[in-house]
Order: structure tokens, then C-alpha cells, then sequence
């Protein structure tokens, strides 16, 4: 079964769809976000990675 449907939120008031995730600036692709050990955002198509800085 695909889970495609866990990638986008969907507002049935307004008839929009937006995408959850970050896309990558490099190459385009969808980004993954990872809690540990360093919260961060990576590209598995590229390797492109953005750490996140602690507030």
C-alpha cells in the first residue's frame, strides 16, 4: 500500500494541497527530516543536508 497521503496535507475548506516536507534547493527532490542525533534536513537524491540551530 502506498503512503503517499503522508506526504501532503490537504484543506477541504479551501480545495488546496500542500506538500509537508521541504524541497531540496540543490536538486529539486523531496527532503526527509531527521530528529537524532542532530535534528537536520537531507536529500537522499543529492546529499544536500541543513542542520537546524538550537534556539
Amino acid at each position: 500500500m502506498s503512503n503517499v497521503h503522508k506526504l501532503y496535507e490537504f484543506d477541504y475548506s479551501k480545495g488546496t494541497i500542500k506538500l509537508k516536507n521541504k524541497r531540496c534547493p540543490r536538486c529539486g527532490k523531496i527532503m526527509a527530516y531527521h530528529k537524532s542525533p542532530v535534528p537536520r534536513w537531507h536529500c537522499g537524491g543529492c546529499g544536500y543536508t541543513e542542520f537546524l540551530e538550537k534556539k
